[in-house]
């Protein structure tokens, strides 16, 4: 017989070596600035230095008290304008006058309504409902909401009727601008076109009934159906086309209070002697410094106590220093590439666009492609054909036919664009003639790419186009 004999396990130890990169939070903040825009930066900055004590704009502490001194004003105050001269008193003086308005003080469209609703004789059950029915109003001036709904939410008590609440909706109605409190947008039109009394009745007739009956015909431009459904003339009919141009279906935008976005470009585009050169915005750039005088008492401390606090804020002072000039660099290193590649935009427009990847650029400037997408996004250029977004200078290659070289997607759709625009009203151009054109100018597209970017771009087919001129007439 044989002997089983018990297996016997074996350990050992084995040392093996490899990369993996670590995210720390230096890498983290560097990344997070580089996908900031300007704004969102100033921001970020702006909240350091809040928060950090050793962290300071340069030459923010760097005046003289001498010299501080010398610039301050006096107490006498010597006016020798032309404006002021003869009249006593200084500084403001007689003239301070804090009961005034404020200067540029906005106008909402609900206060608007609210000014006519007091000059009314309505009493004040039906001045609520029409104030409780201008709440309910959309930017555009329009009910977003169903009379059954708003009387959803009063309470049972009141017992407002659907009359009552419709007879406050026709007066908000009757209010400027005209067209406000419709709910929908062919009641809008109506409620504009029962102002327009002294047109032909005839032509407000027809108006009348396109708005109510035939709007979807009418977007559509098919002239020959409109007049087939509404049994008047071509001239009836265009006429009638004019008026409603003339309408409003979004009365309230003129009050919306908008705010305004104020672009900051981080580059500037200028000529020199070997081309277009990018540069950074100085007025764009923060400049930050972390306070010598601080560092210094903090690295010469020997009182022996803890300092984890300032050191750690010490640290995070220099590392977002070095973190915001990291991200600058880098969007002026991938700003001059672009500036560098597309010298013929700067020269001749956005038809001489170039194809470029952020594949290009990654290779060029040894970067990842991540890194460059960050960068293209929210960094705007100033140029001499206006500010763009980076990434707007990116576009693939459409083959060029023959020898001809390849042009870019961004060019081909400004291309189609002028196209469009240059186009005779009663014969507008179709997506093959289109084609056919940039094939003349040796950009071989296929029709439906023509018609990809034509739909981008918000253009219509040529049908479409040419039943509008044919009803613009």
């Amino acid at each position: 017989m044989r002997a089983i004999l018990p297996m016997q396990s074996r350990h050992s130890l084995e040392l093996r070596q490899h990369q993996n990169l670590a995210l720390t939070p230096q890498l983290q903040q560097s990344i997070r600035f580089l996908q900031l825009s300007a704004q969102d930066l100033e921001q970020e900055v702006a909240q350091a230095l809040a928060d950090n004590p050793l962290l300071e704009r340069e030459g923010e502490y760097d005046a003289d008290d001498s010299e501080a001194r010398a610039d301050a004003p006096s107490d006498e105050y010597v006016d020798d304008s032309p404006l002021t001269a003869g009249v006593s008193g200084t500084g403001r003086g007689d003239f301070d006058d804090d009961g005034g308005p404020e200067i540029g003080q906005a106008v909402t469209l609900r206060d608007h309504l609210v000014q006519q609703l007091r000059l009314t004789r309505a009493g004040r059950r039906d001045q609520a409902l029409v104030e409780l029915l201008i709440e309910e109003l959309d930017e555009n001036g329009l009910l977003a909401v169903s009379l059954d709904d708003v009387r959803g939410v009063l309470p049972d008590e009141l017992e407002v009727d659907e009359d009552e609440l419709l007879a406050a909706l026709r007066l908000l109605q009757s209010f400027d601008p005209a067209g406000v409190g419709a709910r929908s947008t062919a009641e809008c039109l109506v409620l504009q076109l029962r102002q327009r009394a002294a047109y032909d009745p005839e032509v407000m007739a027809c108006a009348m009934a396109l708005v109510t009956q035939h709007l979807d015909l009418l977007a559509q431009g098919n002239a020959a159906r409109l007049v087939a459904a509404l049994g008047c003339s071509p001239d009836i009919l265009r006429q009638a086309h004019q008026l409603i141009l003339t309408l409003d279906p979004k009365p309230g935008r003129a009050w919306s209070q908008s705010v305004a976005d104020y672009i900051v470009p981080e580059l500037v585009v200028i000529k020199s002697k070997k081309g277009w050169e990018a540069r950074l915005n100085g007025a764009a750039v923060p400049r930050l410094r972390v306070n010598p005088v601080y560092e210094q008492w903090v690295r010469e401390d020997r009182s022996g106590a803890d300092r984890s606090e300032i050191q750690a804020q010490l640290q995070q002072a220099h590392g977002l220093v070095k973190s915001v000039a990291q991200r600058f660099e880098t969007v002026l290193r991938v700003g001059q590439f672009i500036v560098q590649h597309q010298q013929a935009f700067f020269d001749k427009g956005v038809q001489a666009m170039r194809p470029l990847v952020l594949r290009d650029i990654a290779e060029a400037l040894e970067l990842h492609e991540s890194t460059v997408s960050r960068t293209t996004r929210q960094k705007y250029m100033q140029t001499p054909w206006g500010v763009f977004e980076l990434k707007y200078f990116l576009g693939t290659a459409l083959g060029g036919e023959g020898l001809a070289p390849a042009t870019s997607a961004t060019a081909v759709r400004a291309m189609i664009r002028e196209m469009v625009r240059a186009e005779p009203p009663a014969k507008p151009l179709s997506d093959a003639k289109i084609a056919d054109k940039l094939a003349e100018k040796g950009v071989d597209v296929a029709r439906r790419t023509v018609a990809k970017y034509r739909e981008l771009d918000g253009i219509e087919p040529a049908s479409v186009r040419k039943a509008r001129a044919s009803m613009s007439v």
